[in-house]
């Protein structure tokens, strides 16, 4: 494999969670007396940092509301924590396809914050899979990319011998803005044709299907 460092985005890539957030979302905005926010609009944001979400989704909306309407949203998707949250299809069996691979590091870079993380990680028993992580609340939101040169440096690793995998063009601007190597997944939440203008070295359908690309 040509890749040293496999950096997976989460949601949208690795779990199917898009239903939760934007339920979780349009019940935080009717909380703070926002107008409905479409289930589009809220696709839209998944893999950014809340609170620029919030600015995207939501503009001119006060602070005070804003951060509200971020606490509403935290409260929201940990209750429905109850439900378990599932990989995509094929997720755990390539994921250990790749494990197998000693000179292979796989990394997370995400719009989720680390509790939120930690959290699945913890329900999940994922966290051992992966040698690095960043969210975006300990770092810049996406499509900077500085969550990506952290996980460089942590890794020491150079952009060469770097893949950024996502379902959305924040993802692969953030990787596009340092010249590193970037895969589109089109079961996620943005169209193919606005990952494809991310200029995208292969473009997945299904999560096998990417493992198998990495593997030819």
């Amino acid at each position: 494999m040509r890749y040293r460092l496999l950096i997976f985005d989460w949601d949208g890539t690795l779990m199917d969670s898009e239903a939760r957030i934007v339920a979780c979302m349009q019940a935080a905005a009717r909380d703070v007396g926002w107008p409905d926010l479409s289930p589009a609009c809220v696709r839209d944001i998944i893999g950014l940092g809340l609170p620029e979400a919030i600015a995207r989704m939501c503009p001119g909306m006060a602070d005070d509301q804003a951060e509200a309407l971020r606490l509403h949203y935290s409260r929201h998707f940990s209750a429905a924590d109850q439900t378990p949250m599932t990989f995509f299809e094929g997720v755990e069996a390539g994921i250990q396809r790749l494990r197998d691979n000693p000179r292979t590091r796989l990394a997370v870079a995400t719009g989720k914050s680390r509790r939120g993380l930690d959290r699945v990680f913890g329900a999940t028993g994922s966290g051992a899979w992966f040698h690095a992580s960043r969210t975006a609340d300990e770092t810049l939101s996406k499509p900077h990319p500085r969550m990506l040169e952290e996980l460089l440096a942590e890794t020491g690793i150079g952009v060469d011998e770097a893949l950024m995998i996502g379902d959305t063009e924040y993802d692969l601007e953030m990787a596009r803005a340092l010249g590193m190597d970037r895969i589109a997944v089109t079961y996620g939440v943005h169209a193919r044709e606005r990952l494809h203008a991310c200029e995208p070295v292969f473009a997945a359908d299904t999560f096998p299907e990417l493992i198998d690309w990495l593997h030819a």
